[in-house]
């Protein structure tokens, strides 16, 4: 923890529990025994696509749900039949929710109102966190005098003010075009680090999970299907389908000999170490295929021509043609420049370790 500000912001952090917790609705099953650890002042990120329970995780741990079973351990104090406005959890959600005929401090002052802070107490406080967000200079302005990321700074700080043990954003930055999310992604961050606050974030943006977090829960039906640091996440996948959610990747066929995986000639390391012998498809981060050179007299299993180049600023894709299967080449831009629509080209796969798949497990999870 740093800054004097941040420091009068929440009290010592704390480690949260939710244990096997289990949710359904009807016959449809949102969460289905779900076990995370938070650490003391840890920011873990929920990641997956729609309906994959990590909205339902977030509202049983701030309890505007009722599990069907398990239970919410907070700072080592079973919290699962305490009503929401008992666990000491500050929220900040997509809406603003900011009170419109109040300014930027009255927004942030009315919930230390509510737990009856004296005058003078919450005044010091909202001074505090609107500076610890950036806002100092916007106290008396209105909502509608605020552009959408300020606004969303006052609801952060005013989740802040009431120095909650457990912070949680439910979708925080996605009413946001991409300049002010990546700008006010980074600001809660900073913010975040600087409280030392117990933070749980859910989105479903890889990109935010990727920045923002120290480890990465990615789910999908009900289920944590990998946790760990970003560049674990990224980088050694355990499943198809993190390795397909988190990222691109190309699927290249292949076949699993020697403890690797066989693609077009390359032999590539493996992420899981007991796949067994036989076809398999790869799946290839573009960052892991470069340009080795031209293809106009060559010929090999990846050589192939250019069909699309799609510029991202300092990196473009690189879309080749292989003949059976169009693969996906992420460059430095001035490289990929040298390489346009129609020329040909040979390609190189860069040994990092991948993912496969085989027929097999193809068949299990069909």
């Amino acid at each position: 923890m740093t800054g004097g500000n941040g420091s009068e912001a929440t009290r010592a952090a704390v480690e949260v529990r939710l244990e096997d917790l289990r949710r359904t609705y009807g016959t449809t099953t949102a969460l289905d025994g779900l076990t995370l650890t938070l650490s003391p002042g840890e920011l873990v990120a929920l990641l997956g696509p729609s309906g994959c329970g990590k909205t339902t995780a977030l509202r049983l741990l701030a309890g505007l749900e009722e599990a069907n079973g398990g239970r919410v351990i907070i700072a080592g104090k079973d919290v699962t039949n305490v009503p929401a406005n008992r666990r000491d959890i500050g929220m900040v959600f997509q809406a603003y929710s900011l009170f419109p005929h109040m300014t930027a401090s009255q927004n942030v002052e009315f919930g230390l109102q509510l737990h009856r802070v004296d005058q003078d107490e919450r005044r010091q406080r909202a001074r505090e966190v609107l500076d610890l967000v950036g806002l100092a200079a916007h106290a008396n302005k209105f909502a509608h005098q605020m552009s959408g990321g300020q606004q969303q700074r006052v609801a952060l700080a005013r989740a802040l003010a009431i120095r909650p043990k457990v912070l949680l954003l439910d979708e925080p930055l996605s009413a946001l075009d991409a300049k002010v999310r990546s700008r006010l992604r980074d600001e809660i961050r900073r913010v975040q680090l600087e409280v030392g606050i117990t933070t749980l974030f859910v989105t479903h943006d890889q990109e935010e999970a990727l920045a923002i977090a120290d480890r990465v829960g990615v789910m999908q039906a009900g289920r944590l299907e990998q946790l760990g640091p970003p560049t674990e996440i990224y980088s050694r996948p355990r499943t198809p389908f993190v390795a397909e959610f988190v990222g691109l990747s190309n699927r290249m066929p292949g076949e699993v000999k020697f403890g690797g995986v066989e693609v077009r000639g390359t032999q590539l390391p493996l992420v899981q170490k007991d796949v067994p012998a036989g076809p398999a498809v790869a799946l290839v981060r573009p960052e892991a295929v470069t340009i080795a050179g031209d293809g106009e007299s060559a010929s090999g299993p990846l050589v192939g021509t250019v069909i699309a180049v799609a510029f991202l600023g300092a990196v473009s894709r690189v879309t080749v043609d292989l003949g059976d299967i169009t693969v996906l080449a992420q460059l430095p831009t001035s490289a990929a420049a040298d390489h346009p629509a129609g020329s040909r080209v040979r390609l190189a796969l860069r040994p990092d370790p991948v993912l496969v798949e085989t027929k097999e497990a193809t068949t299990a999870s069909a």
